[in-house]
């Protein structure tokens, strides 16, 4: 079944006996699976995150989405997505890129949001800089097709605050006014620190094969503000999602192509709604075409729609995040709403990106989870009958902070992937909780279906506690880790390990 598109309905599931209180728990509940452990893509499915931009910073790659948040009509269905609501952007992080930690939404826009001038907040890009010898934060986003905002932070996950209370560029920009789509920002620190933003899209009537709506501007050293003006660049076909890397010396910027592509290609070999690219000595261009990186998620998932990417190294290797709306499908929803991918990127003999490929195994998992240290109940690699929320409500207008898992269906559950426990291995979780009192937590390993290899019992309804669940034998070894919840109204901030001595 490995790598199969499925949804499962996890029905009469978790059979378990509550170990030292003698209860069987009632057949029947049903869980959805949305995404098992021997699958890593999409990278979340507790929430909906598209037009992904990868920032490395330290140890951790960050991953920055518009933030999809389903409308529903009166009837209860979902409203197809028009992107008109989005006002927030999503933010996860990893060190090994299978389990991710959710650090919640940034409000980025609207009367709610950091920039209350922007009516939207699209297709976001990040970078850090030091500045007077303290790393400083910049996240970009589109204000609908309208402009770029800019929001700063002393953290990847913020809080972020808008420092020039209105666009960085809009159509009053030197040769902005005629971009058709001034959105889908992009961002490059070069090597000697100087920043630069790449945007725009759209077709102007008549110019399919060469919309001439791309642009590069300098950034000023204090990456808030412009060094010149915006210069055209002429991808071919271009529809949206401007994207940049250096790879050695040669700048890369990539795009996505528009949907008049002829259906026999285009002259350099690319078809409708592809990630392509182009290459220059310079960041500022002319830039030349290089060639394909990515079909459209039609042809990998049976579903297709716009396609949106960004190329990243992390720990030594290239990768690709991306969006496909499967998670949509398997909801059977057909709204249109995007979940966030990640897949090795191909390099050429030129060690230029070639054809990848989208699928939902995706990469291998590059380092073992430390179970010993405090975890956050956020940081999973799938998640099940739950969901997550700001622990603080206080952390409500920045959006973004510490998020606590809460159980929303009776055995729902978080997972983490490959969990290292060593050789002497560990003797009991200590999970900081609360919920109904009495109301349990099950420890169980390598599956939902698995036997529970422990159980800790909550006292507190109100006040966050520390509970102890203890093994029922030493946990050695390499193990994926499912922390179920026996009943709604559960919730969990964060867990360790304890190891036998």
């Amino acid at each position: 079944m490995k790598g199969k598109k499925r949804v499962i309905l996890l029905s009469a599931l978790l059979a378990l006996t509550a170990l030292g209180a003698g209860k069987t728990y009632a057949e029947g509940e049903k869980v959805m699976i949305w995404k098992h452990l021997d699958q890593h893509n999409p990278v979340m499915v507790q929430r909906f995150g598209a037009d992904p931009w990868a920032m490395v910073y330290g140890d951790r790659v960050y991953l920055y989405m518009t933030g999809d948040e389903p409308v529903y009509l009166a009837d209860g269905k979902v409203k197809t997505n028009d992107y008109g609501n989005i006002r927030s952007l999503r933010v996860i992080s990893s060190e090994d890129l299978v389990n991710w930690t959710d650090h919640g939404s940034v409000n980025a826009a609207g009367q709610k949001g950091a920039a209350k001038w922007a009516g939207n907040s699209w297709a976001p890009c990040a970078a850090w800089k030091n500045i007077d010898g303290r790393d400083r934060f910049f996240l970009y986003f589109a204000n609908s097709g309208g402009g770029i905002g800019v929001l700063t932070a002393d953290s990847p996950t913020g809080p972020f605050t808008d420092p020039l209370g209105k666009p960085l560029v809009s159509r009053r920009t030197p040769t902005c006014a005629e971009v058709t789509w001034l959105f889908d920002p992009a961002v490059l620190v070069d090597d000697d620190g100087q920043g630069y933003l790449y945007f725009g899209g759209g077709i102007p009537a008549g110019k399919e094969a060469a919309p001439g709506t791309a642009r590069v501007v300098k950034l000023g050293a204090d990456m808030i503000s412009l060094d010149g003006d915006p210069v055209r660049i002429d991808p071919p076909w271009l529809f949206e999602d401007s994207g940049i890397n250096k790879i050695g010396d040669t700048y890369v910027y990539s795009y996505c192509s528009n949907f008049n592509v002829p259906q026999k290609g285009s002259e350099y070999g690319f078809y409708s709604g592809e990630i392509v690219y182009m290459t220059s000595d310079s960041p500022m261009g002319p830039f030349v075409f290089g060639g394909r990186v990515l079909k459209n998620p039609e042809a990998y998932f049976g579903v297709g729609g716009n396609n949106h990417h960004c190329m990243f190294s992390f720990r030594g290797k290239w990768y690709i995040t991306y969006h496909a709306a499967t998670l949509d499908k398997d909801k059977k929803w057909n709204a249109g709403y995007r979940s966030t991918f990640v897949d090795d990127l191909v390099l050429g003999e030129n060690g230029l990106p070639a054809l990848s490929k989208g699928t939902k195994t995706g990469v291998k998992q590059l380092l073992p989870f430390d179970p010993y240290r405090e975890n956050d109940a956020a940081a999973m690699a799938s998640i099940a009958g739950a969901k997550t929320e700001l622990e603080d409500p206080s952390d409500t207008a920045a959006g973004t902070g510490k998020m606590k898992v809460c159980s929303t269906r009776a055995k729902g559950w978080t997972a983490v992937s490959a969990a290292a426990f060593g050789e002497k291995g560990a003797k009991a979780l200590e999970l900081k909780c609360r919920g109904p009192v009495g109301a349990k937590i099950f420890l169980l390993t390598d599956g939902p279906q698995s036997e529970p290899m422990g159980t800790a019992v909550l006292s507190s309804a109100d006040a966050w506690e520390t509970v102890t669940l203890e093994l029922t034998g030493a946990l050695q070894g390499t193990h994926d880790l499912y922390i179920c919840f026996e009943q709604p109204g559960i919730e969990l901030s964060s867990w360790r390990a304890v190891p036998e001595t």
